[in-house]
Protein backbone atom coordinates (compact mmCIF):
# COMPACT_ATOMS: atom_id res chain seq x y z
CA UNK A 1 0.00 0.00 0.00
CA UNK A 2 1.07 3.54 -0.64
CA UNK A 3 1.92 5.30 2.48
CA UNK A 4 2.51 9.55 2.23
CA UNK A 5 5.15 10.49 4.72
CA UNK A 6 5.20 14.33 5.27
CA UNK A 7 9.03 13.94 6.80
CA UNK A 8 9.45 16.56 9.16
CA UNK A 9 6.09 17.90 9.15
CA UNK A 10 3.15 16.79 10.78
CA UNK A 11 -0.74 17.00 9.03
CA UNK A 12 -1.20 20.08 11.09
CA UNK A 13 2.08 21.78 10.64
CA UNK A 14 1.25 22.03 6.80
CA UNK A 15 -2.39 23.10 7.08
CA UNK A 16 -1.08 26.07 9.23
CA UNK A 17 1.82 26.85 6.72
CA UNK A 18 1.53 25.83 3.72
CA UNK A 19 -1.92 25.08 2.80
CA UNK A 20 -3.14 27.85 0.29
CA UNK A 21 -0.06 29.79 0.87
CA UNK A 22 2.97 28.46 -0.12
CA UNK A 23 4.36 25.93 -2.68
CA UNK A 24 6.31 22.73 -1.26
CA UNK A 25 8.37 20.34 -2.36
CA UNK A 26 8.76 16.74 -0.29
CA UNK A 27 11.25 14.50 -1.08
CA UNK A 28 10.00 10.68 -1.28
CA UNK A 29 6.74 11.01 0.57
CA UNK A 30 5.66 8.06 -1.09
CA UNK A 31 9.37 6.32 -0.60
CA UNK A 32 8.13 2.85 -1.62
CA UNK A 33 5.54 4.42 -4.56
CA UNK A 34 3.82 1.43 -6.36
CA UNK A 35 2.36 2.19 -9.53
CA UNK A 36 -1.70 2.39 -8.97
CA UNK A 37 -1.74 2.07 -13.03
CA UNK A 38 0.33 0.96 -16.22
CA UNK A 39 1.35 3.28 -19.10
CA UNK A 40 -0.81 0.81 -21.19
CA UNK A 41 -3.63 0.22 -19.20
CA UNK A 42 -3.32 4.62 -19.16
CA UNK A 43 -3.74 4.37 -22.66
CA UNK A 44 -6.79 1.37 -22.59
CA UNK A 45 -8.37 4.03 -20.50
CA UNK A 46 -8.06 6.61 -22.81
CA UNK A 47 -9.54 4.64 -25.20
CA UNK A 48 -12.87 4.17 -23.21
CA UNK A 49 -16.27 6.41 -24.56
CA UNK A 50 -16.73 7.16 -20.82
CA UNK A 51 -12.94 8.35 -19.46
CA UNK A 52 -12.57 11.88 -19.85
CA UNK A 53 -8.92 12.32 -21.94
CA UNK A 54 -6.53 14.66 -23.58
CA UNK A 55 -3.64 14.84 -25.67
CA UNK A 56 -1.49 17.80 -25.39
CA UNK A 57 1.04 18.27 -28.59
CA UNK A 58 4.03 20.87 -28.65
CA UNK A 59 6.26 21.12 -31.87
CA UNK A 60 9.62 22.19 -30.22
CA UNK A 61 10.37 24.02 -33.52
CA UNK A 62 8.09 26.80 -33.71
CA UNK A 63 5.86 27.00 -29.82
CA UNK A 64 2.97 25.30 -32.04
CA UNK A 65 0.51 23.87 -29.37
CA UNK A 66 -2.02 21.08 -30.19
CA UNK A 67 -5.39 19.65 -27.90
CA UNK A 68 -6.56 16.55 -29.21
CA UNK A 69 -9.83 14.89 -27.04
CA UNK A 70 -10.68 11.54 -26.29
CA UNK A 71 -11.48 8.57 -26.60
CA UNK A 72 -8.36 7.82 -28.44
CA UNK A 73 -7.57 4.55 -30.85
CA UNK A 74 -4.25 2.60 -31.08
CA UNK A 75 -3.81 4.59 -34.35
CA UNK A 76 -4.15 8.17 -32.44
CA UNK A 77 -0.94 6.99 -30.44
CA UNK A 78 0.78 5.26 -33.40
CA UNK A 79 1.17 8.45 -35.37
CA UNK A 80 2.38 10.99 -32.41
CA UNK A 81 5.84 12.27 -32.47
CA UNK A 82 8.89 10.89 -30.57
CA UNK A 83 9.14 13.97 -27.91
CA UNK A 84 6.64 16.27 -26.79
CA UNK A 85 3.54 15.35 -25.84
CA UNK A 86 1.72 14.38 -23.03
CA UNK A 87 -1.27 12.32 -22.32
CA UNK A 88 -3.55 13.27 -19.31
CA UNK A 89 -6.90 10.90 -18.15
CA UNK A 90 -9.14 12.48 -16.06
CA UNK A 91 -10.52 10.94 -12.75
CA UNK A 92 -8.38 7.70 -12.93
CA UNK A 93 -9.68 6.95 -8.87
CA UNK A 94 -13.13 6.78 -10.34
CA UNK A 95 -12.01 3.50 -12.45
CA UNK A 96 -8.68 1.88 -10.77
CA UNK A 97 -9.35 0.71 -6.73
CA UNK A 98 -5.42 1.23 -6.26
CA UNK A 99 -5.86 5.34 -7.42
CA UNK A 100 -9.10 5.41 -4.92
CA UNK A 101 -6.53 3.88 -1.99
CA UNK A 102 -3.98 6.65 -2.85
CA UNK A 103 -6.46 9.11 -2.56
CA UNK A 104 -7.06 8.24 0.76
CA UNK A 105 -3.62 9.36 2.26
CA UNK A 106 -4.94 12.84 1.99
CA UNK A 107 -7.78 12.31 4.59
CA UNK A 108 -6.26 15.24 6.55
CA UNK A 109 -8.14 17.30 4.00
CA UNK A 110 -11.82 16.83 4.58
CA UNK A 111 -12.90 13.94 1.50
CA UNK A 112 -15.25 15.86 0.40
CA UNK A 113 -13.13 18.56 -0.93
CA UNK A 114 -11.04 16.14 -3.00
CA UNK A 115 -12.16 16.00 -6.57
CA UNK A 116 -9.88 13.42 -8.40
CA UNK A 117 -6.88 11.98 -9.54
CA UNK A 118 -5.45 12.85 -12.37
CA UNK A 119 -2.47 11.04 -14.21
CA UNK A 120 -0.47 12.22 -17.44
CA UNK A 121 2.09 10.03 -19.38
CA UNK A 122 5.00 12.03 -20.79
CA UNK A 123 7.38 11.82 -23.44
CA UNK A 124 10.80 13.74 -23.68
CA UNK A 125 9.73 17.21 -23.09
CA UNK A 126 6.14 16.54 -22.80
CA UNK A 127 3.86 18.72 -20.79
CA UNK A 128 1.25 21.78 -20.87
CA UNK A 129 3.09 24.50 -20.27
CA UNK A 130 3.12 27.14 -17.86
CA UNK A 131 -0.26 27.81 -16.47
CA UNK A 132 -2.09 28.22 -13.14
CA UNK A 133 -4.64 26.48 -11.68
CA UNK A 134 -7.99 27.65 -9.21
CA UNK A 135 -7.60 24.71 -7.18
CA UNK A 136 -4.54 22.87 -4.84
CA UNK A 137 -2.91 20.36 -6.59
CA UNK A 138 -0.44 17.75 -5.38
CA UNK A 139 2.13 16.69 -7.93
CA UNK A 140 3.35 12.73 -7.51
CA UNK A 141 5.86 12.02 -9.40
CA UNK A 142 5.46 8.05 -9.86
CA UNK A 143 8.09 7.25 -12.41
CA UNK A 144 10.59 9.11 -14.65
CA UNK A 145 11.39 12.19 -14.15
CA UNK A 146 9.80 15.91 -14.77
CA UNK A 147 11.39 19.40 -13.94
CA UNK A 148 9.13 21.29 -12.22
CA UNK A 149 9.36 25.10 -12.23
CA UNK A 150 7.28 27.84 -9.59
CA UNK A 151 6.38 31.36 -10.50
CA UNK A 152 4.31 33.97 -8.85
CA UNK A 153 0.53 34.15 -8.67
CA UNK A 154 -2.04 34.95 -11.69
CA UNK A 155 -5.72 35.40 -12.38
CA UNK A 156 -7.71 36.12 -14.79
CA UNK A 157 -6.32 39.40 -16.15
CA UNK A 158 -2.85 37.53 -16.65
CA UNK A 159 -1.84 37.87 -20.32
CA UNK A 160 -2.08 34.30 -21.70
CA UNK A 161 -1.14 32.85 -24.99
CA UNK A 162 -4.30 33.23 -27.64
CA UNK A 163 -3.01 31.09 -30.08
CA UNK A 164 -2.68 28.20 -28.26
CA UNK A 165 -5.77 25.61 -27.35
CA UNK A 166 -4.67 24.98 -23.50
CA UNK A 167 -3.78 27.70 -21.65
CA UNK A 168 -0.34 29.12 -21.41
CA UNK A 169 0.96 32.38 -19.53
CA UNK A 170 3.59 33.70 -22.06
CA UNK A 171 5.20 35.88 -19.48
CA UNK A 172 6.86 33.42 -17.55
CA UNK A 173 9.34 33.52 -15.46
CA UNK A 174 10.22 30.51 -13.23
CA UNK A 175 11.41 31.50 -9.52
CA UNK A 176 12.20 28.17 -8.44
CA UNK A 177 12.61 24.81 -10.17
CA UNK A 178 13.59 21.13 -9.03
CA UNK A 179 13.81 17.92 -10.89
CA UNK A 180 11.31 15.23 -9.38
CA UNK A 181 12.06 11.41 -8.99
CA UNK A 182 10.02 8.58 -8.38
CA UNK A 183 8.42 9.63 -4.87
CA UNK A 184 9.13 13.15 -4.78
CA UNK A 185 6.09 15.03 -4.41
CA UNK A 186 4.82 18.88 -5.14
CA UNK A 187 2.26 20.58 -3.69
CA UNK A 188 1.45 24.01 -5.70
CA UNK A 189 -1.44 26.15 -3.93
CA UNK A 190 -4.19 27.85 -6.10
CA UNK A 191 -3.40 30.48 -8.40
CA UNK A 192 0.38 29.82 -8.47
CA UNK A 193 2.02 29.30 -11.89
CA UNK A 194 3.99 26.20 -12.48
CA UNK A 195 5.53 24.65 -15.54
CA UNK A 196 6.59 21.12 -15.65
CA UNK A 197 7.88 19.25 -18.56
CA UNK A 198 9.52 14.98 -18.93
CA UNK A 199 13.17 14.82 -18.36
CA UNK A 200 13.05 11.54 -20.85
CA UNK A 201 10.59 9.14 -21.32
CA UNK A 202 8.54 6.81 -19.39
CA UNK A 203 7.16 10.08 -17.32
CA UNK A 204 3.92 9.55 -14.91
CA UNK A 205 2.52 12.06 -12.57
CA UNK A 206 -0.46 11.92 -10.85
CA UNK A 207 -2.40 14.69 -9.68
CA UNK A 208 -4.20 14.99 -6.87
CA UNK A 209 -6.68 17.54 -7.09
CA UNK A 210 -9.44 19.83 -4.54
CA UNK A 211 -12.69 20.63 -5.78
CA UNK A 212 -12.41 24.51 -5.34
CA UNK A 213 -16.46 25.90 -6.41
CA UNK A 214 -16.40 30.03 -7.53
CA UNK A 215 -18.45 31.82 -5.95
CA UNK A 216 -20.42 32.64 -8.67
CA UNK A 217 -21.13 28.59 -8.99
CA UNK A 218 -22.05 28.99 -4.90
CA UNK A 219 -24.52 31.56 -5.64
CA UNK A 220 -26.41 30.05 -8.59
CA UNK A 221 -26.56 26.64 -7.25
CA UNK A 222 -27.83 27.57 -3.74
CA UNK A 223 -29.93 30.05 -5.03
CA UNK A 224 -31.40 27.63 -7.31
CA UNK A 225 -31.45 25.21 -4.32
CA UNK A 226 -33.60 27.75 -2.16
CA UNK A 227 -35.73 28.87 -5.29
CA UNK A 228 -37.06 25.24 -5.97
CA UNK A 229 -38.38 25.44 -2.82
CA UNK A 230 -40.60 27.83 -1.99
CA UNK A 231 -44.00 28.79 -3.34
CA UNK A 232 -45.22 31.76 -5.43
CA UNK A 233 -46.41 33.66 -2.36
CA UNK A 234 -43.41 33.83 -0.85
CA UNK A 235 -43.40 37.43 -1.67
CA UNK A 236 -41.60 40.62 -1.55
CA UNK A 237 -43.33 42.77 0.98
CA UNK A 238 -43.39 45.94 3.10
CA UNK A 239 -46.21 46.56 5.54
CA UNK A 240 -43.99 49.55 6.72
CA UNK A 241 -44.01 51.41 3.18
CA UNK A 242 -43.57 55.47 4.11
CA UNK A 243 -44.85 57.99 2.19
CA UNK A 244 -41.97 58.00 -0.99
CA UNK A 245 -40.63 61.72 -1.90
CA UNK A 246 -39.76 60.72 -5.60
CA UNK A 247 -41.99 57.49 -6.59
CA UNK A 248 -39.44 56.31 -9.25
CA UNK A 249 -36.39 56.12 -6.51
CA UNK A 250 -35.47 52.72 -5.13
CA UNK A 251 -34.93 53.79 -1.70
CA UNK A 252 -32.14 52.19 1.33
CA UNK A 253 -35.42 51.17 3.44
CA UNK A 254 -36.21 48.81 0.26
CA UNK A 255 -32.64 47.54 0.19
CA UNK A 256 -32.84 46.32 3.93
CA UNK A 257 -35.81 44.52 3.03
CA UNK A 258 -33.88 43.28 0.22
CA UNK A 259 -30.77 41.88 2.14
CA UNK A 260 -32.95 40.92 4.98
CA UNK A 261 -34.91 38.75 2.61
CA UNK A 262 -31.96 36.74 1.74
CA UNK A 263 -29.61 36.98 4.82
CA UNK A 264 -33.11 34.80 6.08
CA UNK A 265 -31.61 32.34 3.98
CA UNK A 266 -28.24 32.53 4.30
CA UNK A 267 -28.62 32.08 8.11
CA UNK A 268 -31.07 29.34 7.95
CA UNK A 269 -28.40 26.49 9.01
CA UNK A 270 -30.32 23.58 8.10
CA UNK A 271 -31.22 25.01 4.90
CA UNK A 272 -27.42 26.02 3.97
CA UNK A 273 -25.90 23.23 5.25
CA UNK A 274 -28.64 20.94 3.52
CA UNK A 275 -27.71 22.30 0.41
CA UNK A 276 -23.46 22.39 1.18
CA UNK A 277 -23.65 18.32 1.56
CA UNK A 278 -25.88 17.59 -1.40
CA UNK A 279 -23.88 19.93 -3.47
CA UNK A 280 -20.11 19.22 -2.34
CA UNK A 281 -20.74 15.27 -3.30
CA UNK A 282 -22.37 15.76 -6.54
CA UNK A 283 -21.14 12.97 -8.87
CA UNK A 284 -18.05 14.61 -11.04
CA UNK A 285 -19.74 12.32 -13.90
CA UNK A 286 -23.56 12.47 -13.28
CA UNK A 287 -24.31 11.26 -16.31
CA UNK A 288 -22.51 7.82 -15.82
CA UNK A 289 -25.27 5.06 -14.33
CA UNK A 290 -23.78 3.13 -11.19
CA UNK A 291 -27.25 1.82 -10.28
CA UNK A 292 -27.51 -1.74 -10.72
CA UNK A 293 -29.41 -3.50 -13.71
CA UNK A 294 -31.44 -5.45 -10.78
CA UNK A 295 -32.14 -3.49 -7.65
CA UNK A 296 -31.22 -4.94 -4.80
CA UNK A 297 -33.56 -6.27 -2.40
CA UNK A 298 -33.36 -6.05 1.88
CA UNK A 299 -34.07 -9.61 2.28
CA UNK A 300 -31.19 -10.20 -0.30
CA UNK A 301 -29.20 -8.09 1.62
CA UNK A 302 -29.69 -9.22 5.22
CA UNK A 303 -28.82 -12.88 3.75
CA UNK A 304 -26.06 -11.82 2.35
CA UNK A 305 -24.29 -9.68 5.24
CA UNK A 306 -25.44 -12.58 7.27
CA UNK A 307 -23.32 -15.34 5.00
CA UNK A 308 -20.22 -13.26 5.95
CA UNK A 309 -20.70 -10.37 2.74
CA UNK A 310 -19.00 -7.16 2.72
CA UNK A 311 -20.11 -4.16 0.63
CA UNK A 312 -17.54 -1.32 -0.83
CA UNK A 313 -18.34 1.98 -1.65
CA UNK A 314 -17.83 2.88 -5.89
CA UNK A 315 -14.73 4.29 -6.49
CA UNK A 316 -16.09 7.68 -8.09
CA UNK A 317 -18.53 7.89 -4.56
CA UNK A 318 -18.82 11.08 -3.24
CA UNK A 319 -19.91 10.87 0.47
CA UNK A 320 -19.63 13.32 3.62
CA UNK A 321 -21.76 13.53 6.84
CA UNK A 322 -23.05 16.14 8.67
CA UNK A 323 -24.46 16.78 12.49
CA UNK A 324 -26.81 19.47 13.75
CA UNK A 325 -28.25 18.88 17.35
CA UNK A 326 -29.53 15.48 16.85
CA UNK A 327 -30.39 15.66 13.68
CA UNK A 328 -28.08 13.98 11.33
CA UNK A 329 -27.55 13.51 7.49
CA UNK A 330 -25.31 11.13 5.12
CA UNK A 331 -24.73 12.84 1.77
CA UNK A 332 -24.15 10.53 -0.76
CA UNK A 333 -23.55 11.55 -4.82
CA UNK A 334 -25.64 14.59 -3.98
CA UNK A 335 -28.53 12.85 -2.37
CA UNK A 336 -29.45 13.66 1.52
CA UNK A 337 -30.02 10.89 4.05
CA UNK A 338 -32.03 11.38 7.44
CA UNK A 339 -31.20 10.43 10.87
CA UNK A 340 -30.62 10.76 14.49
CA UNK A 341 -27.78 10.05 17.02
CA UNK A 342 -28.12 6.74 16.85
CA UNK A 343 -27.37 6.61 12.97
CA UNK A 344 -23.97 8.74 13.27
CA UNK A 345 -21.70 5.55 13.65
CA UNK A 346 -23.34 3.93 10.85
CA UNK A 347 -23.11 7.62 8.29
CA UNK A 348 -19.75 7.98 9.67
CA UNK A 349 -18.69 4.00 8.78
CA UNK A 350 -20.30 4.60 5.55
CA UNK A 351 -18.06 7.43 4.94
CA UNK A 352 -14.61 6.22 6.48
CA UNK A 353 -14.64 3.34 3.65
CA UNK A 354 -14.16 0.84 6.28
CA UNK A 355 -16.05 -1.78 8.28
CA UNK A 356 -20.02 -1.15 8.52
CA UNK A 357 -21.61 -0.01 12.13
CA UNK A 358 -24.74 -1.31 11.63
CA UNK A 359 -25.46 -0.71 15.19
CA UNK A 360 -27.48 -2.52 17.98
CA UNK A 361 -30.81 -4.72 16.67
CA UNK A 362 -33.21 -1.30 16.95
CA UNK A 363 -30.80 0.28 14.70
CA UNK A 364 -30.78 -2.73 12.35
CA UNK A 365 -33.68 -2.04 10.35
CA UNK A 366 -32.77 1.58 9.48
CA UNK A 367 -29.09 0.42 8.49
CA UNK A 368 -30.35 -2.32 6.00
CA UNK A 369 -32.44 -0.20 4.53
CA UNK A 370 -30.20 2.79 3.99
CA UNK A 371 -27.72 0.30 2.86
CA UNK A 372 -29.86 -0.99 0.16
CA UNK A 373 -30.70 2.25 -0.96
CA UNK A 374 -27.02 3.12 -1.40
CA UNK A 375 -26.87 -0.03 -3.34
CA UNK A 376 -29.51 1.07 -5.64
CA UNK A 377 -28.55 4.01 -6.09
CA UNK A 378 -25.29 2.68 -7.10
CA UNK A 379 -22.83 4.14 -3.93
CA UNK A 380 -22.12 0.88 -2.37
CA UNK A 381 -21.84 -2.55 -4.53
CA UNK A 382 -21.50 -6.44 -3.01
CA UNK A 383 -17.80 -7.38 -2.95
CA UNK A 384 -18.68 -10.55 -4.61
CA UNK A 385 -22.32 -11.62 -5.90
Amino acid sequence: MNILNLGELTPERFLAEYWQKKPLLIRQAFPDLQPVIEPDELAGLACEEDVESRLVVQSPDNDDWALRQGPFDEADFATLPPSHWTLLVQAVDHWVPEAAELMAQFDFIPSWRRDDLMVSYAVDGGGVGPHYDNYDVFLIQASGRRRWEIGGRFDQHSPRRKDAPVMILPEWQAEEAWTLEPGDMLYVPPQVGHNGFAIGDDCITYSVGFRAPSHGEIMRHFTDFVGERLTGEDRYRDPDLQLPERAGEIGPDAILRLRTLLERYCRDEDLLGDWFGRYMTEPKYPELEQAPETPADREELLAFLASGGSLSRNEGARLAWRRNGERWQLFADGQAYEGDARQGPLFMSICDGGGLDLGDADNRDFAIDLLTALINQGVLYADEP
